[in-house]
């Protein structure tokens, strides 16, 4: 049967379909609508000119890989000879890092939170215990592990598990205070049970709780170490069934480990103390401690403490042992931050933490329990961090930790991908960045080094920018699918400190947070970075490598939009049409700090948000403020936050809106040009024809009514508009919506604060990070849909009760036909408006360059109006010959360096203008991507080529043209989980997948697509996920990531000595196969654990990548492994042949010399 090639049929669309006015095909899963429509004419002659070289063969979802700090951790294990560390979380994710690039990410299925994890040391295996009471088994030998086995418990919980070194069975405790034993290689329980009521005293009426310990004896294997909650602990003989001894202590216990000759142990309590146990005189404890406690008379109790958590006891072979614990603090320390414990001797060390600890390991020389520890670091994870301790050095200093483990070390508000940026930008950075890293890290190798990585077949540089709630901005080098931070930007040193009982402006607008990043624009070419936060501000940066000392230049912007929101208070004397020239809206630039001071019970007014600092700054190398923008109060009325941003270098040009207009400012003459209302844009062209708001419909909402318009539509399907018109469930999607109503009755308090603001104008809310911001979006009919359109699309005529304000919510500055039928292009800047609107500003710009530091820049609508369905979210411009044509921009140079001349101070402009051409026609293509479609028009002619209706059930939350493969594409990310590809310019469906449904607006927030075929956002509020949708990537992707097991010898074990071994216990003797397997135990009961096959497999641990080069490298391995086992058999039997001799000697000996004596000569 001939196979089907969806994909194929996906590039024939464009082919097949009939030409027609509009498309509107959908699917059910609201993805890529079908069809695309063409107008003929010149846009015909234009289309037979371009070849599209991308098909859908080019492209393919797949995730790459995971950065940050694992969200919510819970458990921690170590490899000490693979030297590999193993984080679990609540999620059911496991995260596994070696040295720097080694950096694994996996999840469990059912997504229940681990509870532990152990390694099979050398083994390249690890098992999990997760919160569903289940177990896995982890192949690790793969750079993608898989899980080998799973075993289900079906009527008792999972507390506790160990697994001993080179031992294949699993030791599990469980809530009832049983003990099971599972085989690692079959992942088949044991028959082999040590039952609660059997390990304790049959005089003992209580249950003992949970089995909270499992540790086999260092001493002698073959007796097993298990505690209780209560208090108990009891010494197995698993030879005999029996208990040899017990001990009881009237304090719960933590947490146990052992002396490494096996003939003490340390027991943590819920009291704070610490009890260490004599296996000869198990009465009572051979040493009581509490370490925090406040020392008593003689005779009385120590004071108790807050609970010992876990307590490890670590012995050298030089010094003192180290006893290392968590918890155990005073209780009248309430403040005190958590902390690790260090004794070591007589010297006690607290090492205050940031967050709470959550676990931690020691890392030891050696893996042999029973030999001397020599411990060298301590791996301390915390809530949100991951530090290690240096051991080898007395002030404990912390290893440098080379993961990028701090980035939600202020949480996320906004991101930026930048692929095949230009290559001597990271270098740049990091040279900068470097000078300012921390001090006081140890100088000993991060001891995570386990692993191999290369840096595989990409080599083009890729740098993440991310914006945070502290005003800080971070640049990443992200190349090679590594993290490493390069710098750091400071953006609220530019603003003073408000002290307290100052900033009451800043106060009423924004509740915390008031620097926080919501927009950033970067020119990687001219390297003129621009932030926009959330007080309302704009700071246009420049590169540079020099210190400087200067003043920061600030302007303050007024900018209003009164139309809406006329209240007259008796509605009979109101005229019916107000005068329309006292609400146009007013521009009014301010230079310095200079404010109008409001007092209480005063209108404010043209007070910015934040203060500038008005004094000389020194502005270290790197990024300098150019400029600094801030809308004021206007009227009492706060700035409304700013939702769209664009810098050109070339032009010397910002320019920012907001749900009030659009402001344009010239950062070179550090003058404002434009200020102007999203209606006056218009001007007599305004499409809506919007109108003063009804005073009597504005009567009534102060009264109280619980709706707000007049549609008949539910509540409850109003959730599925846009979210530049709309909410979902009662949050805010997106910076343009202001008001979130919940529709229920106000009270008078209420009232009087909405009536404060006004209708459409609340103050800021928080500055609330990307990562915690949680929605759901219901699915929608096609009644909610239509009504949906047609409310977001209506004007304050239809309803004249809806916010009416038009948000500017794209912008995008490009050398193009700013008016219909022009002859030549110019510089112009495109605007696109929440209702889906799209003018032209035309910008003229002084002719030479020596006259743009001095000569005006002209600013003037040119009433070319474009209009698409939905909000515009981006734009993007395309030759005749369908290249993608990037923005002009200014070649960089260093603004401070001094050792220039006159000449070198020209201005060098790249302006990437569109091909000359004799022909008669059109010359450039304009991609415009809105909430529901996409749009492509030829210009100068201004003709609609194609349209592709994107969705119809759902939004695009981000749209973004990026090249691949040398070709242009249109990347588009919808709420309902799609991430859809179009070719351009004919915009066909190149790729639709429903990867990731929408949970919350952290990912609305930060999702972003660059070129190559790249993409990330904030899976978690500490995480990045990256991503490829590029097919080459995702072929090569095995290559990129790095191996997590490499073949390693296992150290050998110290030399007992003959006494030792002899003496010692019969640990070297301990047959468990023998004691555990089903021929000795049986079988264990069907209904009590459910054995599930994994899908890595069943064949067990040697299983590498898969192919030829798998299998050869299973057979190298298992070469190298029989190798090592033949030379270790060889030299023990050496060692057996020698003491065989020694011991004949001697004894031969012996008998010569007591040959002939007699018995009373002894």
């Amino acid at each position: 049967m001939k196979k089907f090639n969806f994909r194929k049929v996906l590039d024939g669309l464009t082919a097949s379909s009939p030409v027609s006015g509009s498309s509107s095909g959908s699917n059910s899963g609201g993805g890529a609508g079908s069809g695309s429509v063409h107008t003929g004419g010149t846009a015909g002659i234009l289309r037979e000119e371009i070849q599209e070289t991308l098909t859908s063969e080019y492209f393919q979802i797949c995730k790459t890989v995971r950065h940050g700090f694992p969200y919510q951790p819970t458990a921690l294990a170590f490899d000490p000879v693979q030297k590999i560390l193993a984080i679990g979380t609540r999620t059911g994710a496991i995260r596994i890092l070696g040295r720097p690039g080694v950096d694994c990410y996996c999840q469990h299925e059912s997504g229940a939170a681990v509870l532990q994890l152990q390694f099979l040391i050398n083994e390249g295996a690890l098992v999990s215990a997760s919160s569903d009471d289940t177990l896995h088994l982890w192949n690790l030998r793969q750079k993608r592990p898989a899980i080998l086995h799973s075993l289900k418990f079906n009527r008792e919980r999972i507390t506790y598990c160990h697994l001993p070194f080179q031992s294949k069975w699993l030791y599990v405790g469980t809530e009832r205070g049983n003990t099971h034993i599972v085989n690692v290689e079959s992942f088949i329980l044991s028959g082999y049970v040590i039952m609660w009521n059997k390990a304790i005293e049959l005089s003992t009426k209580t249950h003992p709780g949970p089995v909270v310990h499992l540790s086999d004896s260092p001493r002698d294997e073959g007796k097993l170490l298990i505690g209780y909650e209560n208090g108990t602990v009891v010494f197995w003989d698993l030879k005999s069934k029996r208990a040899e001894l017990r001990v009881y202590y009237d304090e719960a216990i933590h947490s146990i480990d052992w002396h490494h000759e096996g003939k003490q142990f340390m027991c943590s309590h819920s009291d704070g103390s610490l009890t260490l146990w004599n296996l000869k005189s198990p009465s009572r404890p051979f040493q009581t401690t509490i370490p925090h406690g406040k020392s008593q008379r003689e005779g009385r109790k120590s004071e108790s403490c807050k609970p010992i958590l876990k307590v490890e006891y670590k012995t050298c072979r030089n010094s003192e042992p180290f006893i290392i614990f968590s918890g155990g603090l005073s209780y009248d320390k309430a403040c005190r931050r958590p902390s690790l414990t260090i004794m070591h001797g007589k010297a006690i060390t607290v090492l205050e933490m940031d967050h709470p600890i959550v676990e931690f390991l020691t890392l030891c020389e050696t893996p042999y329990p029973n030999e001397f520890q020599e411990p060298y670091a301590v791996v301390v994870l915390l809530e949100k961090d991951l530090i290690v301790v240096d051991l080898t050095q007395s002030n404990f200093p912390i290893f440098e930790n080379p993961y990028p483990m701090d980035i939600h070390e202020s949480p996320v508000t906004c991101t930026a991908y930048f692929a095949d940026c230009p290559p001597d930008l990271i270098l740049v950075l990091y040279s900068i960045g470097v000078k300012h890293k921390k001090q006081g890290y140890s100088n000993k190798e991060w001891p995570i080094s386990g692993g191999a990585w290369n840096l595989g077949t990409q080599t083009y540089p890729e740098i993440i920018i991310t914006g945070h709630a502290d005003g800080s901005i971070k640049f990443w080098d992200a190349s090679a699918i590594t993290l490493q931070m390069l710098y750091k930007l400071k953006t609220s040193k530019v603003f003073e400190k408000q002290k307290v009982g100052e900033g009451k402006q800043t106060c009423e607008i924004v509740e915390e947070d008031p620097y926080a990043v919501q927009m950033i624009y970067w020119c990687p070419e001219s390297r003129i970075f621009c932030v926009s936060g959330v007080s309302a501000y704009v700071i246009v940066y420049k590169f540079s490598r020099h210190e400087i000392t200067a003043e920061i230049v600030s302007l303050e912007v007024r900018l209003q939009y009164d139309v809406e929101d006329i209240i007259t208070p008796e509605p009979e004397t109101s005229p019916p049409f107000p005068d329309l020239s006292s609400q146009l809206p007013s521009s009014r630039s301010l230079s310095g700090s200079t404010t109008t001071v409001a007092s209480e019970g005063v209108t404010k007014d043209s007070i910015p948000c934040l203060n500038v600092k008005t004094r000389p700054v020194r502005m270290p190398p790197g990024y300098q403020a150019e400029l600094v923008i801030q809308l004021v109060w206007v009227d009492g009325e706060p700035p409304q936050q700013i939702t769209s941003l664009a810098v050109s270098s070339a032009y010397g040009i910002v320019a920012f809106g907001n749900c009030n207009g659009l402001a344009v400012v010239d950062f070179i003459q550090k003058t404002v040009l434009l200020s102007m209302g999203t209606i006056d844009l218009y001007r007599s062209s305004d499409l809506y024809q919007r109108q003063p708001r009804s005073p009597r419909k504005n009567k009534q909402f102060i009264a109280g009514l619980t709706e707000l318009n007049d549609s008949p539509v539910p509540q409850e399907l109003e959730r599925c508009k846009s979210p530049t018109s709309d909410h979902v469930n009662g949050h805010c999607t997106s910076p343009t919506s202001q008001s979130c109503s919940s529709g229920k009755r106000l009270s008078s308090a209420d009232v009087s604060k909405v009536n404060r603001w006004g209708p459409g104008r609340p103050p800021f809310r928080k500055a609330q990070s990307a990562a915690c911001m949680e929605i759901s979006l219901p699915v929608t009919t096609e009644e909610s849909r239509e009504n949906s359109y047609n409310r977001s699309r209506s004007s304050s005529i239809s309803s004249i009760d809806k916010d009416s304000k038009e948000a500017i919510t794209a912008l995008y500055f490009m050398e193009s036909f700013a008016r219909k039928n022009d002859s030549t292009v110019s510089p112009c800047l495109f605007v696109g408006t929440s209702l889906g609107m799209v003018l032209i500003i035309s910008l003229n710009l002084p002719s030479a360059d020596e006259q743009r530091f001095t000569e005006p820049v002209m600013v003037l609508p040119s009433g070319t109006f474009l209009s698409l369905k939905g909000a515009v979210l981006t734009f993007s411009c395309m030759d005749r010959t369908g290249g993608l044509m990037q923005p002009p921009y200014e070649v960089w140079r260093d603004p401070n360096n001094i050792d220039e001349n006159e000449k070198s101070w020209r201005r060098k402009l790249v302006m990437n203008c569109p091909s000359p051409s004799q022909e008669i026609g059109d010359h450039q293509y304009t991609i415009i991507c809105s909430e529901k479609q996409a749009k492509v028009f030829s210009l100068p002619s201004q003709t609609c080529l194609y349209v592709h209706n994107i969705t119809e059930t759902s939004f695009i939350l981000q749209a973004d043209v990026v090249v691949m493969c040398n070709s242009a594409c249109l990347a588009c990310f919808c709420a309902n989980g799609h991430i859809m590809i179009m070719s351009l310019p004919s915009l066909r469906p190149m790729l639709d997948v429903n990867y990731l449904p929408l949970t919350d607006m952290r990912i609305a927030r930060t999702f972003c697509f660059t070129n190559e075929g790249q993409a990330l956002y904030l899976v978690s509020p500490t995480e990045i996920q990256r991503l490829t949708y590029s097919q080459e990537m995702c072929d090569n992707l095995q290559d990129m990531l790095g191996d997590l097991f490499t073949p390693i010898e296992t150290p050998e074990a110290q030399n007992r000595g003959f006494l030792k071994g002899l003496f010692g216990g019969s640990g070297q003797t301990f047959d468990r196969e023998e004691l555990f397997g089903e021929a000795s135990a049986g079988k264990a009961s069907r209904s009590l654990a459910q054995h599930i096959p994994g899908p890595g497999g069943i064949e067990g641990m040697k299983g590498a990548a898969g192919g030829v080069m798998g299998e050869l490298t299973r057979a190298r391995i298992a070469l190298d492994e029989r190798g090592q086992r033949l030379g270790e058999l060889e030299e023990k039997t050496a060692g057996m042949m020698t003491s065989a001799e020694a011991f004949s000697k001697h004894a031969h000996e012996l008998m010569l010399k007591y040959k002939d004596k007699k018995w009373y000569q002894f």
